[in-house]
């Protein structure tokens, strides 16, 4: 990394912060591009977001990323929302321009379809079912819509956060009970976990892939353990399976080249780095 009065700023703000592994993966393209500038994580409280957000600005951020629990509360702030953005309600990353303004987006979704068609044989259509239906799932559901998946099936605990998902962003949603996430496999072309049932700390995600294609590609956005019961599962029968470290990865690219004017690459190196590997 190299540092001086020029520096090009910018970081990542969430509460608290320091799980994040953002600063190791946009430490090492700086290092890699030898650019001139830095990426810090700011533990922000959440009464403070308004005042950080401006005081940022002002103190020569080219941007920033956000995550829990600020996406909403940014959304808010920025005076320009990106489509991605506005459909999946909320905001993971912040360019403030020149003028002083911030614009908002999202890069979720991208990261998700990018690291679905780099580590996949995965083609666009077929049916997807979609397990949750919070921030990560609208923006999966995003992802999968604009790909051209012909019905995306949500299901989640809470029947109701899945009705909402679907009133918003409209067809090919469609919704079912939970108890039926075995059954609603059958014709799949896709399976994707966005809750956190398998996540280190929280229980399993108890689902039954006798059903499911073998043909069929299996994705958990979560990435704590990297292979969680669900791809252990789906990988011990065949299916071709992705992990959620990809999407992280993928989707810091966009906002990466926006403040540091360098577009970056997802490589195995930067993946065993973040790992801790490398």
């Amino acid at each position: 990394m190299i540092l001086t009065g020029k520096a090009k700023l910018a970081g990542v703000i969430g509460w608290p912060i320091s799980h994040s592994r953002s600063p190791q993966l946009h430490g090492f393209w700086l290092d890699r591009h030898r650019i001139d500038g830095a990426y810090v994580p700011l533990a922000i409280a959440p009464e403070n977001i308004k005042t950080a957000l401006a005081g940022l600005a002002a103190a020569g951020f080219r941007g920033l990323n956000v995550t829990l629990p600020h996406k909403l509360a940014a959304f808010a702030a920025c005076d320009t929302i990106d489509d991605n953005a506005r459909r999946i309600g909320a905001v993971n990353t912040i360019i403030f321009g020149d003028d002083g303004k911030m614009h908002g987006s999202n890069t979720d979704a991208f990261g998700f379809v990018e690291n679905i068609r780099q580590n996949s044989r995965w083609q666009s259509g077929g049916v997807a079912v979609v397990l949750g239906a919070g921030g990560a799932a609208r923006a999966v559901c995003v992802a999968l819509i604009d790909s051209g998946v012909t019905e995306i099936r949500v299901l989640n605990r809470t029947r109701e956060r899945a009705e909402a998902l679907a009133r918003d962003l409209g067809r090919p949603l469609a919704v079912a009970d939970w108890s039926r996430r075995a059954d609603l496999l059958a014709d799949a072309t896709m399976l994707v976990n966005t809750t956190s049932l398998g996540m280190t700390g929280q229980p399993p995600l108890d689902i039954d892939l006798d059903a499911l294609p073998a043909d069929a590609v299996v994705n958990d956005i979560v990435y704590v353990p990297l292979e969680t019961g669900l791809l252990a599962a789906a990988r011990a029968r065949g299916n071709e399976v992705v992990d959620g470290l990809g999407m992280l990865l993928h989707q810091a690219r966009p906002g990466f080249e926006a403040w540091f004017g360098v577009k970056t690459e997802v490589t195995e190196e930067l993946r065993n780095f973040v790992l801790g590997k490398g």
